[in-house]
């Protein structure tokens, strides 16, 4: 499976939908951290998924 690029100028836009805090981004694994929330949102065809429930915990 390919995936669609991240745009990153989109990061400038994005908060945590939790925390309301900045995101990073992991490139090499494709997702939005959320060090705040301990969380990670994955990026799915260059679309960021902001659902909590789809949201991997991170330490």
């Amino acid at each position: 499976m390919t995936t669609a690029p991240f745009d990153r100028r989109m990061l400038e836009q994005l908060v945590c939908p939790v925390t309301r805090a900045p995101l990073s981004w992991d490139a090499e694994r494709q997702e939005l951290v959320s060090r705040a929330a301990h969380l990670a949102f994955p990026v799915r065809g260059g679309i960021p998924v902001m659902l909590v429930g789809e949201a991997r915990e991170i330490d």
